[in-house]
């Protein structure tokens, strides 16, 4: 086994060890909900209220469906911050190989399965047969994007395991930048319209896999680890990757259905409400991906923690990254009370689309607050590798939420879909902070 000095855990953790991880990340992590973004904001400016929507459809589509499969970055960030730890750079780079390999398996699993997941899909988020044909456009092309965004998510959390924030951005950004472009020339130049759309986000996704796993492979070069086949292939090791992948998938799916069921919900509110949404929705995960920065820098450094044996350096990076998330939760909230209003003229044309995201910006505005807890404890949790937790607790979200849909959006139509939101938040932070001192107590016996 190849080993690295343990440096940075020889000193205290700092609000500038934070910063240097959670910074890079959040600017990587805002690019992802961007790609769908961009696409959006491209469409809304042809002033179709159906054709946006079914571009939105698409995009919270391939954000739920694809982030099913998001065990690939968050597993494989919890074991290479625990290898990294402990310092085997051998495992280091096994578990990127291992998750490259699975990358490619589902991607090509899901492309082998398009149409019946399309199918199934489209037809539970519903929307009127305008909406549903231009959706259906966009999957054709966006589909086949699937094993580039696996590779993706394989590398980011590698990265992010590593502390690697840098590279992480790097590669994110040139996605975001690639994708832009192409949906500049490809809908608006080329007058592809939503198929352009789709093209442009499988272009995008293509690009920063490639030059990803150029990066990937060079740190490793430069770090003198190797993934050996009695490593790669260690029967300890595999069955570790699957117990914890199996968890956060599961876990990742119950979050899906709780996305597909508010997209589901608002799609039966008619096509404004539809867009609306849409657009709300799109604002909401950036500022979640904003949050995500800090969980990611508890999930690296707690990680980091956890393989070196370290209780005291754990605490610290809890202490210091919670603080900063709970301080740009705020920043976040007042942000999109104040700019809203501007960015949801931004990203469509059509007045009905404008007044009624309007209307319910207030409760998009409140989601990064009531959220904090959760994203925070998501980071520490994956970090810590804890899948079955993070299962559980995401189960019982699950039904609350569903519980919640059933009785509010009777009583208050579009406003009781998003206090059931609301509610889902509030209690995943509360289901997974029960669980932490096990967390504690149980990495460091």
């Amino acid at each position: 086994m190849t080993t690295i000095p343990a440096a940075r855990l020889s000193r205290p953790l700092t609000h500038r060890d934070i910063l240097a991880i959670s910074i890079p990340i959040i600017l990587s992590n805002v690019t992802t909900p961007l790609v769908g973004a961009a696409d959006i904001g491209v469409i809304g400016q042809l002033g179709q209220p159906a054709m946006l929507g079914g571009v939105a459809i698409g995009a919270q589509l391939f954000g739920l469906v694809f982030w099913t499969f998001g065990f690939l970055r968050l597993g494989t960030s919890g074991m290479t911050a625990q290898a990294k730890g402990a310092g085997n750079t051998d495992e280091i780079a096994a578990t990127l190989e291992r998750a490259l390999m699975v990358a490619a398996v589902l991607g090509l699993v899901l492309i082998i399965l398009q149409v019946p997941i399309g199918a199934l899909a489209l037809w539970l988020i519903g929307g009127s047969p305008e909406v549903q044909k231009a959706a259906h456009v966009y999957y054709d092309w966006r589909i086949w994007s699937a094993p580039f965004v696996f590779v993706n998510y394989a590398l980011l959390g590698w990265f992010i395991g590593l502390g690697e924030a840098g590279r992480a951005f790097a590669v994110q950004l040139l996605l975001n930048l690639v994708n832009i472009g192409t949906s500049i020339l490809f809908v608006l130049g080329l007058k592809w319209g939503v198929a352009g759309a789709g093209a442009a986000a499988l272009t995008a996704e293509i690009v920063a896999a490639v030059a990803g796993l150029v990066v990937a492979f060079y740190e490793i070069g430069s770090r003198g680890g190797r993934a050996p086949r009695a490593v790669l292939f260690d029967a300890a090791a595999l069955r570790r990757v699957f117990a914890v992948n199996t968890d956060i998938m599961i876990r990742s799916t119950c979050l899906m259905l709780a996305f597909v069921t508010f997209a589901a919900q608002g799609a039966r509110h008619g096509d404004v409400a539809l867009a609306a949404n849409g657009v709300l929705f799109n604002l909401f995960e950036i500022s979640a991906y904003f949050l995500d920065g800090f969980a990611s820098a508890a999930e690296t450094y707690a990680g980091q923690a956890i393989g070196a044996l370290r209780r005291d350096r754990f605490l610290e990076a809890v202490w210091l990254s919670s603080l900063w998330a709970v301080i740009l939760s705020l920043a976040a909230s007042l942000a999109l009370l104040v700019l809203g209003g501007w960015i949801i003229d931004v990203m469509t044309t059509s007045p009905d689309v404008r007044a009624a995201a309007r209307e319910f910006l207030p409760w998009c505005a409140l989601s990064p607050i009531v959220g904090v807890a959760a994203f925070q404890l998501d980071g520490i949790f994956i970090g810590a590798t804890r899948g079955t937790d993070m299962r559980n607790m995401m189960v019982l979200s699950l039904a609350v939420f569903l519980a919640s849909v059933q009785v509010l959006t009777p009583l208050l139509g579009n406003h009781g879909l998003w206090l059931a939101l609301t509610i889902f938040f509030v209690v995943r932070g509360l289901a997974l902070g029960s669980r932490f001192p096990a967390l504690v107590r149980d990495a460091f016996a």
